[in-house]
């Protein structure tokens, strides 16, 4: 790996390791309105294997079918939309960083999702990440139907190099955000992954957040060339 992505991966474990501190990637949501209630998440697919067993071969004894299909990584280059068909998902991609208080932003625009900047870019090796806001304002918003996706659906993100990485959803989790499990989710790979990231569970109007985190995980099955639309 180059050293400029061994950089990459170090600030982002850094900055995670502050995100878990402050309560573990907690999406800000608008307070001015009760909140629908998003889709309820059902833990979906098979487990994801660890470097160890992907790097042999092995694999654990529900290894989900892109780890069989699995495309070599791309070099980096920037994210600009992130598209999930079988949801209805055509997003751009704001940039997102850490805040005055360490903590992951999350997009200005609810209506679009956000890739984490410090981490890899969608395709190329590690575990990217592109977080969006389930509600806001009383109204449903670009992640709202994240819960829905199925293990095998399809994942595309365009980059400014006039690639499309297309990526398989693994498995679907949900976590109480008070038990987030950074290492996990943000864990180092010997892969291309992406990890999409929103709200889920119950609204307490009282904290005034949804009790857990739903996140993807996907994997980078192939590329193709794309006219890349800003």
């Amino acid at each position: 790996m180059s050293g400029s992505f061994d950089g990459r991966r170090a600030a982002l474990f850094a900055a995670i390791s502050v995100l878990l501190v402050v309560g573990g990637l907690l999406l800000v949501l608008g307070m001015d309105r009760q909140q629908p209630e998003p889709p309820r998440a059902v833990d979906k697919g098979g487990g994801v294997p660890s470097v160890a067993e992907s790097g042999s071969g092995a694999g654990p004894k529900s290894e989900p079918p892109s780890v069989r299909k699995r495309a070599a990584a791309l070099p980096a280059s920037d994210p600009v939309r992130v598209t999930i068909p079988s949801l209805k998902v055509d997003s751009t991609l704001e940039r997102l960083g850490l805040d005055e208080n360490r903590a992951m932003q999350t997009p200005e625009d609810p209506d679009k999702a956000g890739w984490y900047e410090p981490g890899p870019t969608p395709g190329a090796n590690g575990p990217s990440v592109i977080a969006g806001h389930v509600t806001w304002d009383g109204e449903p918003t670009v992640f709202f139907d994240l819960a829905r996706i199925d293990p095998g659906d399809t994942v595309e993100v365009a980059r400014k190099d006039g690639r499309t990485a297309e990526f398989t959803v693994d498995r679907v989790a949900t976590y109480p955000k008070d038990d987030f499990p950074t290492v996990e989710v943000y864990r180092n790979l010997d892969h291309a992954g992406l990890r999409l990231i929103t709200c889920g569970g119950d609204f307490s109007e009282a904290d005034r957040r949804y009790a857990d985190n739903v996140v993807v995980y996907a994997t980078l099955t192939g590329s193709h060339t794309s006219s890349v639309t800003p």
